[in-house]
């Protein structure tokens, strides 16, 4: 299936790795230019050149004001348009409700909640139609996850704010979507598993969980998402997709 992902360009933000890295190498691979980010120089450096050519790293911090329209200035000069954004940031602090400090709020507020609207906002104005805006969102966005307040406090406000947006930017023919991970195999993953203090024991209880009784890989999320970025979905806007193996019960 042709997606219509060539020559389009696409920005992806915390893409170093874990699932803002698999989306970028699957755009990539099937012909997409991509301009990833990271908050490291060196380790954007790295995951840009490992993707392959098409790929462009640029250092950038979600919660820097500044960072929004310097990406969205770097497609145009150097591909010559942009045609969407998939804005990926690590989880914030793991923790109950007495564990998070004012300061672990305001952090993720800066970057998974105010970085993500200022993203989205700077990509709106300069997108046409057949744009679209993706959100690396969770689970918790339908579901509290034990042990993660922070995210549970934020994702579903921003998932609240990109339905908003799906319908504000609809007539314009650009597009919105929200990709819900749960259980992938990637580092952020391994370590919550790892808080429980078995990490072997939490992977085998929550795969129990999981209808596919297993994991999923970043590479099964990337092509979710990617396709979802691609022309091959043209009419899917204001969803939230679960890729979860069936975690979710719930319609």
């Amino acid at each position: 299936m042709d997606l219509g992902l060539k020559d389009r360009v696409y920005i992806v933000t915390g893409a170093t790795r874990g699932l803002g890295n698999a989306t970028a190498r699957a755009l990539a691979a099937d012909g997409a230019k991509v301009i990833i980010t990271g908050r490291d120089e060196k380790s954007v450096g790295e995951a840009a050149a490992e993707l392959g050519g098409g790929v462009l790293g640029l250092a950038a911090d979600n919660a820097d004001p500044s960072a929004a329209q310097r990406l969205v200035d770097t497609a145009r000069e150097r591909f010559g348009r942009l045609d969407g954004i998939l804005v990926s940031v690590g989880g914030p602090a793991p923790g109950f409700l007495a564990d998070n400090t004012d300061d672990q709020w305001q952090t993720a507020f800066e970057t998974v909640f105010l970085g993500a609207v200022r993203l989205a906002r700077t990509a709106a104005a300069a997108l046409g139609e057949g744009g679209v805006i993706g959100f690396v969102l969770s689970g918790s966005v339908h579901e509290p996850i034990a042990g993660l307040t922070i995210s549970n406090g934020l994702r579903p406000g921003l998932a609240g704010f990109a339905k908003s947006l799906a319908d504000e930017l609809g007539p314009r023919g650009i597009r919105v979507v929200g990709v819900l991970p749960a259980r992938i195999d990637t580092d952020r993953v391994r370590e919550l598993d790892a808080l429980s203090g078995d990490a072997e024991a939490a992977r085998t209880a929550n795969e129990a969980r999981i209808p596919l009784r297993r994991y999923g890989t970043p590479e099964e999320f990337g092509k979710t998402a990617a396709f979802l970025l691609s022309p091959g979905a043209s009419y899917l806007t204001g969803v939230m997709v679960p890729v979860d193996g069936g975690y979710r019960h719930g319609f």
